[in-house]
């Protein structure tokens, strides 16, 4: 199976290779199958792939693997580059707000760090 890339994923620092570490192998998988359709689909699933509301360019990767929900951050640069932040196990129906500031702020230090 040939892969056309139209995006480019980009892991910031090790946040998210860090959080990736320390998942089933089951939940890993299914992650680097979602971060390929975000790679090679020109629209995304919201199920896989949704912005968040009231984020400024904050969207979450949505993985479930049986009754467990995985979401990771990211946000794009320059276009079609996807830049992996933090990700986290869902345990309640609301994303936790502590989740969403530490992405904010990673997303503000990733293009602080690029400006420099």
């Amino acid at each position: 199976m040939e892969n056309n890339f139209i995006r480019e994923i980009f892991y910031y620092k090790d946040y998210y290779l860090h959080f990736f570490d320390s998942l089933k192998p089951e939940v890993k998988k299914k992650f680097n199958w979602t971060l390929l359709l975000i790679a090679t689909l020109e629209r995304v699933p919201d199920k896989f792939f949704k912005h968040l509301t009231g984020t400024d360019g904050l969207y979450e990767i949505r993985v479930e693997v049986g009754s467990d929900i995985y979401r990771v951050f990211c946000f794009f640069d320059k276009g079609q580059l996807v830049v992996l932040a933090n990700g986290f196990q869902k345990k309640t129906q609301k994303t936790p707000k502590s989740e969403i500031e530490t992405a904010e702020r990673l997303k503000k230090e990733y293009f602080n760090e690029k400006g420099k």
